[in-house]
């Protein structure tokens, strides 16, 4: 069997660089998130629920915190996903992994928001 050229046999879904930039991207920004809330918790002052709420209040920081949550479910959902097909081998179970963890997902980041809005 022939495994170069036009005649080989392709598997998978091709995700490939797609999917390891969409992980670097993610994860630059999650890494600028945090340096973001450091400098925010280690100004002056005393650290209560009073700063945690007023950080957050903020609509720029509101905005970022969207993004960082739309940023870790997506990064997480990339990495799920592909565990699932590298080492689950039965198609319908990984089907129903991959469903699960989608739900799953969406759902933490749906909590999320609403949790985020609420402040």
């Amino acid at each position: 069997m022939t495994t170069y050229g036009s005649k080989r046999t392709v598997v998978g879904a091709h995700y490939g660089l797609r999917d390891w930039l969409a992980q670097r991207v993610t994860a630059v920004l999650m890494a600028l998130f945090t340096v973001v809330l450091l400098v925010q918790v280690l100004l002056p002052g005393p650290l209560g629920y009073d700063r945690w709420a007023g950080i957050f209040a903020q609509q720029w920081m509101k905005f970022l915190t969207f993004v960082l949550i739309i940023s870790l479910a997506y990064h997480a959902w990339v990495g799920v996903r592909d565990i699932w097909m590298d080492y689950v081998k039965p198609v319908g179970l990984r089907l129903a992994l991959q469903v699960f963890s989608l739900v799953w997902l969406l759902g933490c980041a749906g909590w999320a928001v609403q949790v985020l809005w609420r402040m």
